[in-house]
């Protein structure tokens, strides 16, 4: 397993959060081709945003950080050897990949 990412506990949450993601986040967003072609009940991809943790600690202290931002973090999941955290909704691709919506 990677080491824990050791971030500057002087800068802001918000400054974290996205040294977090550009470490190794990524963002999913709807295929608009996709629910016009099979519709809103069969494809149900959403807006989402991934922040990936090495360890247990790691992912609490990315929890905690989303929390303090105001964003709600879904379950965590493990990933192959690591933890993914989701966040569900067009605000939090928005604030993390802002270019990922136009």
């Amino acid at each position: 397993m990677s080491q824990p990412l050791k971030l500057d506990t002087n800068e802001s949450p918000a400054i974290r959060l996205k040294q977090l993601f550009r470490l190794n986040g990524c963002v999913r967003v709807p295929n608009r081709k996709r629910i016009k072609r099979l519709g809103r009940q069969k494809y149900k991809k959403g807006y989402e945003v991934r922040l990936v943790a090495a360890t247990r600690q790691e992912l609490k202290q990315i929890r905690q950080l989303l929390i303090q931002i105001g964003f709600k973090p879904a379950k965590p999941f493990r990933k192959a050897r690591r933890i993914a955290q989701p966040v569900y909704g067009k605000a939090a691709v928005k604030w993390f990949a802002p270019a990922k919506l136009k």
